[in-house]
């Protein structure tokens, strides 16, 4: 059975920067699209950006371009998600995730979340 596990979460400051890494347990996931989301306390849960494990296409959502990277090791089944410039509505639980053909309709594996807070 696939897991899912994120680390690297954290307080930080405004402005810092954090590395979040999602490691991918139990299986492989080629074909599969590897994304991040977040959701913040009372909204609903917001698609951040993805990459694929065949490729290195990334594609991110407007809030966070030109300040958030992901990245991946295909050896360690490890996803990343750097984090740069932070602001406070950035504060919200980070998950990853894994989809294959239903442009994160539905996707197949979901990690347990890890918690960013940003505040001085």
């Amino acid at each position: 059975q696939v897991q899912l596990l994120e680390s690297g979460g954290g307080l930080v400051q405004p402005g810092g920067s954090l590395r979040l890494s999602c490691a991918v347990s139990g299986g492989t996931l080629r074909g599969y699209a590897m994304g991040w989301f977040r959701q913040a306390p009372g909204k609903d849960r917001e698609f951040v950006g993805q990459i694929r494990w065949s490729g290195d296409t990334t594609y991110y959502a407007e809030s966070v371009k030109g300040r958030f990277t992901i990245s991946k090791e295909n050896a360690k089944k490890t996803v990343y998600l750097q984090m740069t410039s932070l602001k406070p509505e950035d504060t919200a639980v980070y998950y990853c995730a894994a989809d294959q053909y239903t442009g994160w309709r539905h996707p197949q594996y979901w990690g347990q979340g890890t918690q960013v807070t940003v505040s001085s």
